[in-house]
């Protein structure tokens, strides 16, 4: 029997990691050939290949290269260098995960009307200055199945007129990974944790905020920059900065003097991030995943967001917003004093349990072995509206 064909669209860290479980369940059928393609969005050491070697991941079976300085060059590169791949390999299904500049590769596939799986889709901000905003609505419209990770997301989904029967819901897979990579090895984690690692990063254990900031609403912005360093000197202790290189760049040719309690590193490797943010202080952070991860992690954060598609984590009383657009009405006082009353306290982590990589990965396997995928085709539940070739009585 000839085997059913899966190509497997990822270019970022934050997309491999939440991917890495579900390749792994896939790979297990020996019926699916899995074709892992890399944009090459992500490319250096410290934003790639640091996380194969980690989470011990084939590597990928084609790279596309796509570097560009612009999200314009990045994206444009995508769609014309995955569009002859696709049609060589004419693969039964295409998966893309998350809302990057890499998702948008999924107009190739449309383009070849080869069925799109769109993993974490109908997650929704509803703050339309996010590129990513646009990506995961625009993947969304295309794919013919969709897996999320909360009713409440699919239900989104289907107020902008998604078909219901293709939205499936599964749990989200930054709760399995942390327990495979994290809690299943905590014992090896703490002992990692010396008194050495922390003194060759120039922090003390427990004495230090850790933080991500990468955004292009806040960091392309020169007014909000200056207000989320702001935040970071009225911290009153070190906040340790894993900066990604885009952002490094901005605060140079914006001449923006780090305050002195700011220190700026490069991107870093999962285990070095899991070990800085299980012994800080707090996360601040404007990414999703690490917010999610400190929700699970028992970590309070701070999130530098004016809106987020992550709600949940305000629900669990995990995190605390700043809007660094609106600084008057997110004082700095207010912010910390905040902070400190969800500091201490327990919740229960609202975000999955731990089973939502395999059965998303079930799931694609399934539709791959029973042709169930293709999610633009009417349903008795979700009929388009049908118009006549009769206008006013007068046949066109």
């Amino acid at each position: 029997m000839k085997k059913k064909k899966l190509a497997f669209v990822l270019g970022t860290r934050a997309e491999l990691i939440r991917a890495v479980l579900i390749l792994e369940h896939i790979q297990k059928a020996k019926d699916i050939e899995l074709i892992l393609i890399w944009s090459g969005q992500h490319y250096s050491d410290n934003l790639k290949d640091v996380f194969f070697r980690e989470f011990n991941v084939k590597k990928p079976d084609i790279e596309l290269d796509c570097k560009g300085s612009t999200d314009a060059e990045v994206t444009s590169k995508i769609i014309a260098k995955l569009y002859p791949v696709l049609q060589k390999l004419q693969p039964d299904a295409v998966a893309f995960l998350g809302d990057t500049n890499t998702v948008v590769g999924c107009i190739a596939a449309a383009q070849l009307d080869i069925p799109i799986l769109h993993i974490e889709g109908c997650w929704r901000s509803y703050d339309w200055r996010m590129p990513e905003e646009k990506y995961r609505t625009l993947a969304d419209h295309l794919a013919d199945v969709i897996y999320t990770y909360a009713q409440e997301y699919k239900d989104r989904g289907v107020t902008e007129g998604l078909n219901p029967k293709y939205i499936v819901v599964f749990g989200n897979p930054s709760v399995d990974m942390l327990q495979r990579f994290y809690f299943k090895r905590k014992e090896e984690f703490d002992k990692m944790a010396n008194d050495e690692f922390f003194a060759k990063r120039k922090i003390q254990k427990n004495k230090y905020y850790f933080m991500t900031c990468h955004r292009r609403e806040n960091v392309h912005i020169p007014k909000t920059l200056l207000n989320i360093m702001k935040m970071v000197e009225y911290a009153e202790d070190p906040v340790y900065f894993a900066a990604s290189y885009r952002t490094q760049a901005i605060m140079k040719e914006m001449n923006i003097t780090p305050p002195k309690n700011l220190v700026v590193v490069n991107p870093i490797g999962y285990e070095e991030l899991l070990l800085l943010m299980t012994h800080a202080k707090a996360v601040i952070t404007d990414s999703g995943t690490v917010n999610e991860e400190a929700c699970i992690l028992g970590i309070p954060c701070i999130n530098i967001r004016k809106a987020t598609e992550r709600p949940q984590v305000y629900d669990a009383r995990s995190a605390i917003k700043f809007d660094p657009d609106q600084p008057a009405k997110y004082t700095l006082e207010v912010i910390f004093k905040k902070l400190k009353k969800i500091t201490g306290t327990t919740w229960k982590q609202p975000l999955g349990d731990g089973k939502g990589t395999q059965q998303i990965a079930e799931d694609i396997i399934k539709r791959l072995r029973e042709n169930q995928l293709r999610g633009h085709l009417p349903t008795d539940n979700h009929l388009p509206i049908q118009r006549s070739f009769m206008e006013d009585g007068i046949e066109i």
